[in-house]
């Protein structure tokens, strides 16, 4: 639970009329401190490296710097920012190139706003989050990629590599499982536990990584070197 007037939000998006009407929806919500506003990369770089906002809501057909590169520079000179993709673009090489850049979330502008506030304070407390749309896509990508080891050196596996993240030994068995796509009843039987054991231990896992389902859980595993 985020604590009330906590949370500072910036807006990078170069539509007036999206820009309004994320502000208002955001503005009722008691946890939120401040809310920018900018229309371009730069601006939002600029803004980052003078405020720190906790939360950046980036688009990507941005004029001037696109949200990709924006990405990567408020991650470079403020790694502390968590930023949400929020965009209606979907293609897999743009995906990817977010994901490469540092973004911890990638949505699509028609979520629902209910979600898109648990995607914000899930994020905030150091989730990853990606839609499902793109999730099983990436998932194929790292599951193939050659620079796995490239990608565990981003600033987000820092996070993983103290005490956020803590997986018994058992645990960390049935997350392999899952990265190489078993159900639960055939982790049971690898395992030889019960099913409900096995159901146990996925939703153990699922919460310790901050994820919502075994697709999200095995993209944090794979991008992280958790597994």
């Amino acid at each position: 639970m985020i604590e009330t007037n906590s949370l500072s939000i910036l807006i990078v998006e170069d539509h007036a009329l999206t820009r309004f009407g994320l502000k208002t929806a955001l503005e009722s919500q008691k946890y939120i401190k401040s809310i920018n506003e900018v229309e371009d990369g730069e601006s939002a770089i600029k803004l980052c490296k003078s405020e720190c906002p906790d939360i950046v809501l980036m688009d990507l057909g941005l004029p001037g710097i696109n949200g990709i590169d924006a990405t990567k520079d408020i991650k470079k000179h403020t790694p502390d920012s968590k930023i949400i993709i929020l965009t209606s673009h979907n293609n897999q090489e743009e995906v990817w190139a977010c994901l490469k850049a540092g973004a911890n979330a990638y949505c699509n502008k028609d979520i629902e706003l209910e979600r898109l506030l648990q995607v914000i304070e899930s994020v905030y407390d150091g989730a990853i989050w990606f839609d499902p749309t793109v999730a099983e896509m990436i998932l194929n990508r790292l599951s193939n990629d050659n620079n796995l080891v490239s990608l565990q050196q981003h600033s987000i596996s820092k996070e993983v590599e103290g005490t956020k993240i803590q997986l018994t030994y058992r645990e960390k068995e049935v997350l392999k499982l899952i990265v190489d796509g078993f159900s639960n009843a055939e982790i049971a039987e690898k395992l030889f536990v019960s099913i409900h054991t096995a159901k146990a231990h996925v939703c153990n896992i699922l919460q310790k990584l901050s994820v919502d389902d075994r697709t999200q859980a095995a993209i944090k595993a794979l991008k992280n070197g958790i597994v």
